[in-house]
C-alpha cells in the first residue's frame, strides 16, 4: 500500500469514528447502562413514587336528591334534609348518652349525606351548653368522628354495642342528671376497644333496592377467578326474614328505615317507634316523654306529620349518588387508565363498579344502575383489620366490601379513620392470618398492585380519587 492510499484510509478511518461516536451520543441514556447495571436515565430522573392525591377539591360530589324524584318526593328530601341537619335538646330527649346531637354532626364531608368531616364535631360538642364530660383520648379535633366499642363484657362474654362517648350531665335542662361515661381507658389497656367511622349515605336508595338475585347472581360471576385470587365472600343474611342485609360495615342492617331508627337510639339517645326503650333509664336523667321520637297523629298532612325516623329513611333513600370527576385528578387518560387497572389487578372482583336496582315503586330509583364499586358482600380480611365483632352473620374478620363511590372526597378511611392515606389503607387489605383469624381475601390483588410500576400505581391511585 503508497503513502497516499494510506493516507485515505486514515482519514476514512477518522470519519468513521466520528460518526459512531456521535451517533453513540446520541443514543438515549435510558438505553444505554453502566459497568452495575443501573439504568443512567433512571438516576438522573428517578421515578416518583405513587402518592394518593389528596381529597379531591372543588364542588361536593354528592348531596342533593337523586334525578327523576316528583315535585312530592322532592318535598319529602327538603323536609327530611331539615330535619337530618337539625341538632336535638335535652327537651327533645336528647341522651341521657349520646355521641352527637345531630345526623349531620356525623354525616357533613363534603355535604350532607356524607361521612366524617376535617374537624371532628365531637371534641367541642363535650362542653355544649354546659356539658362536663371529659373528651375520650381517642376523639381528636382533627381526627374522625368516632363510635367506639367494646369487643367484650366484664364477664368475658361478647358485647359489640356501642359505647357513647358524651352524656347530658351539666347540660342545660338536665339538673340532676350525673352520669359517667364508660371506662375507655381500661377498656383500650386491654384491647376491648375498637372504632367504627361514619359510613357515606350518598346514593343509599338505589342500594337499598338492588334485588338479592343481582347481588347473588353477581357472587356466582367469575368464580374461577375469584377462587384462584383467594376470593370468596358471602352475603350477610338477615335472621328474621332470610333477605340480604346490606347497609353498615359489616352489613349488618337491612333497610335505611332500620339504619335511621339505629342511628336515633344509639348516636343521639332518642328512643323512637323502632327502637322505643330507652338505653339508660336513670329516672333522674329522663327529661321527655317515653319513646321520645313519635309520629304526630293529629298532623293532616306529610311530610310534616312523620316522625323523625322516617324523615331520616326519605332523606337517604333520595339521596343522589355521588358524581365523579373525568379529570380530577391526574387527567382524562390517567384517570381511564386507572379504571383499566382496577379490573386488571382484581379490584373489581369484590368492588363490583355496577349492579342494577329492580322494579322499584320509586321511579328515579326503578332499574337504574347503582355504581356503587361494590358487591355488598362481606370478606374475611385477617388480622390486621379484624375488630372481633360479630353482627349478623358477619365475624370479627369480615367486613362488606364498601362502595366507594364518592371516595374521592373522603378524608378518612377503613372501617375505623385510621388512616387519611388512600395508598395506605389499600395496603392495609394485605395481611397473612394468625392462630384467631385467617389471611385476608384480598392479599393475592394487593400483591398484583404491588407489582405495577410507580406510574401505574399512581394512575389507579387517581382513578380512585376521581369517584
Amino acid at each position: 500500500m503508497d503513502f497516499y492510499t494510506l493516507k485515505r484510509w486514515m482519514y476514512l478511518a477518522v470519519i468513521v469514528s466520528v460518526v459512531l461516536v456521535g451517533c453513540w451520543a446520541s443514543v438515549r441514556p435510558t438505553q444505554a447502562e453502566d459497568g452495575h447495571g443501573r439504568d443512567r436515565e433512571h438516576e438522573r430522573h428517578p421515578v416518583t413514587p405513587a402518592r394518593d392525591p389528596g381529597v379531591r377539591g372543588g364542588m361536593p360530589g354528592g348531596g342533593g336528591p337523586i334525578v327523576g324524584l316528583t315535585a312530592r318526593e322532592l318535598e319529602f328530601f327538603a323536609d327530611a334534609k331539615t330535619e337530618f341537619e337539625g341538632a336535638e335538646g335535652v327537651a327533645d330527649g336528647l341522651g341521657p348518652r349520646m355521641n352527637l346531637d345531630s345526623c349531620v354532626g356525623c354525616h357533613s364531608q363534603p355535604a350532607t349525606g356524607g361521612t366524617s368531616p376535617f374537624v371532628n364535631p365531637q371534641v367541642a360538642f363535650a362542653s355544649k351548653d354546659g356539658g362536663t364530660d371529659r373528651v375520650p383520648f381517642f376523639l381528636r379535633l382533627n381526627g374522625p368522628v368516632q363510635q367506639a366499642h367494646f369487643k367484650f363484657k366484664p364477664d368475658g362474654s361478647r358485647d359489640g354495642g356501642v359505647k357513647n362517648t358524651a352524656t347530658i350531665t351539666g347540660r342545660t335542662g338536665a339538673g340532676g342528671c350525673v352520669l359517667a361515661l364508660p371506662d375507655f381507658d381500661a377498656a383500650a389497656a386491654t384491647n376491648n376497644l375498637v372504632f367504627r367511622l361514619p359510613a357515606n349515605l350518598f346514593g343509599a336508595g338505589l342500594i337499598e333496592n338492588i334485588p338479592d338475585r343481582a347481588i347473588l347472581a353477581n357472587q356466582a360471576a367469575n368464580s374461577t377467578i375469584k377462587k384462584h385470587q383467594g376470593i370468596a365472600g358471602r352475603a350477610n343474611h338477615n335472621s328474621v326474614d332470610g333477605t340480604i342485609s346490606r347497609f353498615g360495615w359489616k352489613a349488618q342492617n337491612k333497610s335505611l328505615l332500620l339504619n335511621a331508627g339505629l342511628a336515633y337510639a344509639v348516636e343521639m339517645g332518642i328512643s323512637n317507634e323502632m327502637f322505643p326503650t330507652e338505653r339508660e333509664e336513670n329516672p333522674a336523667c329522663q327529661f321527655a316523654t317515653i319513646p321520645n321520637d313519635v309520629t304526630n297523629t293529629e298532623a293532616t298532612a306529610t311530610p310534616g306529620g312523620l316522625n323523625g325516623i322516617e324523615k331520616f329513611a326519605f332523606f337517604m333513600r333520595f339521596l343522589a349518588p355521588p358524581t365523579p370527576s373525568l379529570t380530577t385528578p391526574g387527567g382524562a387518560y390517567s384517570i381511564g387508565h386507572g379504571r383499566d387497572l382496577f379490573v386488571k389487578v382484581g379490584c373489581a372482583l369484590c368492588h363490583t363498579p355496577t349492579l342494577t336496582t329492580g322494579n322499584a315503586t320509586v321511579e328515579a330509583l326503578s332499574n337504574q344502575p347503582a355504581n356503587l364499586f361494590s358487591d355488598l358482600l362481606v370478606h374475611k380480611m385477617g388480622p390486621g383489620l379484624a375488630d372481633d365483632i360479630i353482627q349478623g352473620q358477619a365475624q370479627g374478620d369480615e367486613f362488606r366490601s364498601a362502595p366507594l363511590w364518592g371516595l374521592g372526597q373522603r378524608i378518612f378511611f377503613l372501617h375505623d379513620g385510621r388512616t387519611t392515606d388512600l395508598l395506605e389503607a389499600i395496603q392495609a387489605h394485605k395481611n397473612a392470618g394468625n392462630s384467631q383469624f385467617g389471611p385476608s381475601e384480598a392479599n393475592a390483588v394487593i400483591h398484583n398492585f404491588n407489582k405495577l410500576d410507580e406510574r401505574h400505581k399512581q394512575d389507579l391511585l387517581n382513578f380512585l380519587r376521581s369517584l
